[in-house]
């Protein structure tokens, strides 16, 4: 199967870097460079107006970090936001955290609107 090409959007990458390296590889791996992967563990889809947008999270015992991507958008693979979950109470993802998805995957719209137009 053919590597989908990736783009990070925003920081997205600088984020995951600054991780700690067992979650960097875990995180990495799961998404980069086989985002189309089926066997992602704890790979979960968003809804609403992020519909087509996944979300993979990894335990440290420093927190819980996540990355959020999507494979949507064309052959490819659109890396939209790399965080640290702060909260010890429920696993929603924070409403500002979904609203900085939301804009960043309007971004990567329009990147690759960009991209095909030439």
């Amino acid at each position: 199967m053919a590597l989908k090409p990736v783009e990070w959007v925003s920081s997205a990458r600088t984020n995951l870097r600054a991780f700690p390296q067992a979650v960097q590889r875990e995180l990495g791996f799961a998404t980069v460079p086989r985002a189309d992967r089926r066997d992602i563990p704890e790979r979960k889809p968003l809804h609403g107006s992020l519909r087509g947008v996944l979300e993979i999270s990894e335990n440290d015992r420093s927190g819980t970090y996540r990355l959020v991507y999507t494979v949507q958008i064309g052959e490819v693979v659109y890396v939209l936001h790399a965080f640290q979950k702060k909260s010890r109470h429920g696993i929603a993802t924070p409403r500002a955290e979904l609203d900085l998805i939301a804009q960043r995957l309007r971004e990567a719209r329009q990147d690759y609107e960009r991209q095909t137009d030439r």
